[in-house]
């Protein structure tokens, strides 16, 4: 890139700090966490159908499943940041939309993975353009649940001419998505913590998916699932 470019366009950086602190809100939500906690389930409520492990495995495997998944040859047309076979595991076939549990179980395993996924996505923030970011454009399938998910976006979501809806989305609301997915998921993990009596420990800013008018945003009573 060129430093030109880089003066009449500032980094992308610039619009997303946070993602140069938000793997280490994550460690601090679970990192001192017994396997007890770590795997509680209910079904009491759906978002704890997934335990505080298996969060922290999908927020993990996000920003790989995204930038290498939807956008490497965008992105990455010289040299992928991980190798295909290290991709397969943070977009296990065997497991839902997380890492492969057989190779990612303990949870500093996990958050080491956290912290290698919010690398590169740091590596393409200081590499790309605001200019650029908003050039570039993926789509993804329609879902009631994207449906939702999208009225948090004040831009960079467009139509696809495929389906006709609006289900594309350019690098910038890209990030966002990924930032608003770890907002939320640090939101259940600290419900599940509410919901057993334990203190969260981090503020999270005004921000995620959870945020959006119809989403199940209650929060449990204070040990209600003791």
């Amino acid at each position: 890139m060129s430093q030109s470019n880089l003066t009449t366009s500032p980094q992308l950086r610039t619009m997303f700090p946070d993602y140069w602190r938000i793997n280490s809100l994550v460690r601090a939500e679970v990192s001192e966490l017994d396997d007890a906690i770590l795997d509680w389930t209910s079904d009491r409520w759906g978002w704890s159908g997934w335990s505080i492990r298996q969060q922290t495995s999908h927020m993990a495997s996000v920003p790989v499943r995204w930038l290498i998944g939807k956008w490497a040859d965008q992105l990455f047309s010289d040299k992928l940041p991980m190798s295909p076979e290290r991709y397969s595991t943070f977009d296990s076939t065997e497991h839902d939309r997380r890492l492969d549990d057989r190779l990612f179980w303990h949870i500093e395993e996990i958050l080491n993975a956290v912290d290698e996924a919010i690398y590169i996505s740091k590596r393409v923030l200081i590499d790309t353009t605001i200019h650029k970011a908003r050039s570039m454009f993926v789509c993804r399938a329609p879902s009631d649940q994207w449906n939702l998910m999208r009225t948090v976006h004040p831009d960079g979501i467009s139509l696809d001419p495929k389906t006709g809806q609006m289900t594309c989305k350019d690098l910038v609301a890209t990030f966002r998505h990924i930032q608003n997915e770890f907002y939320t998921h640090i939101f259940n993990i600290q419900r599940a913590k509410l919901a057993l009596g334990i203190e969260p420990i981090v503020k999270l800013p005004d921000a995620g998916y959870h945020k959006a008018v119809g989403w199940d945003s209650k929060v449990p009573i204070w040990n209600e699932a003791r």
